[in-house]
């Protein structure tokens, strides 16, 4: 099992920086990809980026590339998602995702993913 907390969320105007935060608590040492994903209310929960278990494999969603960048610390068990640029359309709540099926690969879909944060909430004003 992993329990997942995020951090790091909050207010910021266009233009800035926030660095979120996803500590994992696991039962078992396995490895696991982690992801960010992010759901405005009324919209379906999209993909924004995600780090396989060993940092060798990203993946961005084409509207962050350049801007947001995920990493993680294995020996905090930690993952972040810097994100530089910010735009009143990245408001969400931000949810930090892990996969232990494949945790080679990157997936991009809610389904890849069977743990799940409680998110944080980011807003962006213009």
């Amino acid at each position: 099992q992993v329990q997942l907390v995020e951090s790091g969320g909050g207010l910021v105007q266009a233009g800035g920086s926030l660095r979120l935060s996803c500590a994992a608590s696991l039962r078992t040492a396995a490895p696991y990809t982690m992801a960010w994903f992010r759901q405005v209310p009324g919209k379906e929960r999209e993909f924004v980026a995600a780090i396989n278990w060993n940092g060798g494999v990203t993946n961005y969603t084409d509207s962050v590339k350049g801007r947001f960048t995920i990493s993680r610390d294995n020996a905090k068990n930690t993952g972040y998602l810097q994100m530089n640029a910010l735009k009143p359309e990245d408001t969400a709540v931000f949810y930090c995702a892990a996969d232990r099926r494949r945790p080679w690969r990157c997936g991009t879909t809610t389904s890849d993913y069977d743990y799940w944060g409680q998110g944080t909430q980011v807003t962006v004003s213009s």
